[in-house]
C-alpha cells in the first residue's frame, strides 16, 4: 500500500493496524530502565496501605506521585 492509500483510508477511519508492524513500535521518551531505591519499612506500610485502598500496585502509585513532584518541580 503506498502512503497517500495509507493516509486516506486512515483519514477515513478504515481499520489500519493490519498494514503496520507494531513489535518494532516505540513510544518517545517512554522508555523503561529498573531502578532500585531503599524505602523505609514505615514508608512501604503506607505506600501498600494506599495501594491497597486505591486497588493498584505499589509500584503504580510510586511513579504516579514521582511524575507529579517532578511535573511541578520543572
Amino acid at each position: 500500500m503506498k502512503a497517500k492509500e495509507f493516509d486516506k483510508s486512515f483519514d477515513k477511519g478504515v481499520d489500519i493496524s493490519k498494514y503496520l508492524d507494531l513489535s518494532k513500535a516505540r513510544r518517545p521518551e517512554q522508555e523503561q530502565k529498573r531502578v532500585n531505591v531503599d524505602f523505609p519499612l514505615w514508608m512501604i506500610h503506607l505506600l501498600d496501605k494506599e495501594a491497597k485502598r486505591l486497588g493498584v500496585p505499589r509500584q503504580s502509585i510510586i511513579k504516579v506521585w514521582v511524575a507529579e513532584r517532578l511535573e511541578k518541580a520543572s
